[in-house]
């Protein structure tokens, strides 16, 4: 039935930055899941939406992710939320690719992200940047939101996906752990898989695919 797996990238096969941003709110004073609501509100146009689709450079996300966050009471500026967001990579998630692949799926890496600062892209690479290559290159396609424009959960983020893998939504499991990227897939007839707890994510997987982790 299933010949895809769609994976996204922070918060399925890297740990989730939220967990990053709890601890600063924790450090600096601020109420639990703030950021987060500030990347709520407004969700396709404001600071965080423009910069996943790379209409804004970092400065500029910088200022803009403050004015945000000052509406809802509180200044945080955007450079430091960048600077959280760097996540481990899970051992047992890039298993589970590694047999999905074996076994013959299709996969694909379906993330938002931006674009690294110039100083980022130009620096020597480190251990931690070989190894998120080496699962970058695993995948059969990727599909980026600074690259390509759009982000999920716009529907014509998945659509690409499916035309980059020459299959059909029916056809795809997509595992993502914000359920408000998992509704337009699932819209599309897409297996959806909400990664929480990644042992149970990957439960579920198993037994959509038939495999065993």
């Amino acid at each position: 039935m299933f010949t895809a797996v769609l994976w996204d990238f922070g918060g399925v096969i890297l740990s989730s930055p939220f967990e990053a941003f709890n601890h600063y709110e924790a450090r600096i004073g601020l109420p639990v899941d703030f950021i987060r609501s500030v990347n709520a509100t407004n969700p396709h146009a404001n600071a965080w939406a423009r910069l996943e689709r790379n209409e804004l450079t970092s400065t500029e996300f910088d200022q803009a992710f403050a004015h945000d966050s000052i509406a809802l009471g509180h200044e945080v500026r955007g450079a430091e939320v960048l600077a959280l967001l760097a996540g481990d990579i899970r051992p047992e998630m890039v298993a589970a690719l590694d047999a999905v692949r074996a076994a013959g799926f299709k996969t694909a890496c379906l993330t938002n992200n931006v674009v690294a600062p110039d100083t980022e892209s130009t620096a020597v690479r480190d251990d931690r940047s070989v190894a998120l290559a080496a699962v970058m290159a695993r995948f059969d396609a990727i599909v980026e939101s600074s690259k390509v424009g759009v982000r999920k959960p716009e529907p014509r983020f998945y659509e690409i996906a499916c035309e980059l893998l020459k299959v059909q939504p029916s056809e795809c499991i997509f595992l993502d752990d914000l359920g408000i990227n998992l509704k337009p897939a699932a819209a599309m007839g897409m297996k959806t898989i909400k990664v929480v707890d990644p042992a149970v994510a990957l439960a579920e997987l198993a037994a959509a695919t038939g495999l065993s982790f």
